[in-house]
């Protein structure tokens, strides 16, 4: 294996929009491959041609793109062990021969049982108080299969093409161990694992055939997957054995579960929805429902941000450095600094890393970002879409936004004069004095000419010291004033940007107001 050229692959199905636990999976594989000079690939595992969801492939690889997960081979992009779906796998009847190569090496068996039959025997079991109804070992011995019946038998219903499937043949009481990167040693005994059907059918393989198959077609070096597929890793360590491939397979990894905010609990898209955030990394509308999922893009994440809140899900560099680029993970990631126990997910936390790349930002990515936004809520040729009048907007709002697309609700007071003042602040703020103060201010303002952040700041203090008024009082005050709103970004640097001409405008249309 140390000579091997690295190669992981993400194999997901194109059952619906991906979970961000199924990209985090595959942002952990394209990581390792990077760390290793190797090649990242992506595989549709589409088996289950009844969960088939049209769609799906596109928007798993429009996923990986927007992450900035390049795909060094696979379904979108080709490669030398083309194809890279599964069913077109099948169709070349590339899993169908090791699936008789087990039942010829007598490690699988032909299975007959009608469904019928299948939900008969899981009632006998559940009567006979069986914890865990299952086909194995044990139940095998009562049901219509390779092993029980005769082979003229079997002869007879395969030549009348009675349906069947193949099952996996596992031992009665056989400890089974293997490696796993992350949890070390796993031990096993087989009267704990089922009969895995391995091919069904339709003569489709199921996900425990094919992508062993094709791991070792596809001289995958690494296995990554989620913690989930554990209890059936045993059957796959069996499978590898019996097919004689145990010194070329993969490695395995088995992720930790992603929790709910709470710790209780595999996080779901029910979570996402009834917490309001987002499960998956980009929209999706259910073709059959036409049903609306949200996705961290269109929520205004930037592909940077939701990279990061990914890796430090499960994975801790081992320093207190939050913010990595892709270059930099690719260099410090390590499976042994995963962790074995769920990754709770903090949407709060998220949200704060989206806030720190927008403050990465130069005020003109900013600016480029918010201008679209911008143009719907103003008239095409207006003069406030003026790249240096967005530009600086831009600079004095950021600090207050999480995400590019909040500027307009936290700010549109910049470009839309306020028709209402917070009440709250009038009843604290107005009085006589502070009329006075404003009627004096707003003639002072007048008289100058140099309308900057300073010269205003410098004209507010010396007003107070005129008027006899604390200008900590009168602050906000003047703030609702011009705004209609009690916070807001550096107040002088608003006005400086807003202009003389329509500070002095809004304000004596605001002292109107408030007297009246």
């Amino acid at each position: 294996m140390e000579n091997k050229r690295v190669r992981l692959r993400y194999a997901p199905s194109p059952t619906g929009p991906q979970h961000i636990g199924g990209i985090r999976t595959a942002l952990f594989s394209y990581l390792f491959a990077k760390k290793h000079g190797g090649d990242f690939i992506l595989r549709i595992e589409d088996t289950d041609q009844t969960r088939f969801v049209k769609g799906a492939e596109e928007y798993i690889i429009e996923s990986l793109n927007w992450c900035g997960i390049k795909i060094d081979e696979g379904v979108s992009v080709g490669g030398p062990h083309a194809p890279y779906r599964q069913s077109e796998r099948k169709a070349l009847g590339i899993y169908q021969k090791y699936a008789e190569q087990l039942v010829k090496d007598d490690f699988a068996y032909y299975a007959f049982d009608t469904g019928e039959e299948l939900d008969e025997m899981r009632k006998r079991l559940e009567a006979a108080k069986v914890v865990a109804p299952q086909y194995n070992s044990v139940s095998r011995q009562n049901m219509k299969n390779s092993l029980t019946l005769s082979e003229d038998e079997v002869k007879k219903l395969l030549s009348e093409n009675v349906p069947y499937v193949i099952r996996l043949k596992v031992p009665r009481s056989e400890e089974i161990r293997f490696h796993d990167i992350i949890r070390g040693w796993v031990v096993v005994n087989s009267s704990q694992v089922d009969d895995k059907v391995l091919l069904k059918s339709d003569g489709m393989p199921t996900y425990h055939l094919a992508h062993i198959v094709d791991d070792i077609l596809m001289e995958i070096t690494h296995a990554v997957r989620g913690e989930e597929w554990l209890p059936s890793a045993p059957a796959h360590m069996l499978i590898y054995r019996y097919l004689g491939l145990e010194s070329t397979m993969p490695q395995y990894a088995h992720l930790p579960l992603l929790l709910k905010p709470d710790g209780n609990g595999k996080l779901s898209k029910r979570d996402g929805d009834r917490l309001g955030f987002p499960t998956f990394p980009l929209d999706w509308t259910d073709p059959a429902t036409g049903e609306l999922s949200s996705g961290y893009r269109e929520k205004g994440y930037f592909p940077e941000a939701f990279i990061n809140i990914l890796v430090l899900l499960g994975w801790n560099p081992g320093t207190v450095q939050e913010l990595f680029t892709l270059e930099e993970l690719a260099q410090l990631f390590t499976f042994e600094r995963v962790s074995k126990s769920g990754a709770k997910f903090d949407p709060e936390k998220a949200k704060w890393f989206n806030q720190q790349y927008l403050r990465k930002k130069s005020d003109e990515e900013i600016a480029a970002l918010f201008l679209p936004l911008l143009k719907e809520h103003l008239p095409a040729g207006s003069p406030l879409l003026e790249s240096k009048y967005v530009t600086t907007f831009c600079k004095l709002i950021k600090e207050k936004a999480h995400f590019v697309n909040e500027f307009w609700s936290l700010g549109s007071y910049f470009f839309i004069a306020p028709e209402s003042y917070d009440a709250d602040v009038l009843k604290k703020r107005w009085n006589e004095q502070s009329e006075k103060f404003m009627l004096v201010l707003t003639d002072n303002y007048k008289a100058i000419d140099n309308f900057t952040a300073a010269e205003t700041e410098n004209i507010f203090k010396q007003t107070g010291e005129q008027t006899g008024v604390a200008v900590g009082t009168v602050m906000q005050l003047l703030r609702v004033l011009l705004t209609g709103v009690g916070g807001g970004p550096m107040l002088f640097e608003m006005m400086e940007l807003l202009g003389k001409k329509e500070t002095l405008q809004r304000l004596e249309t605001a002292l109107t107001k408030v007297k009246n």
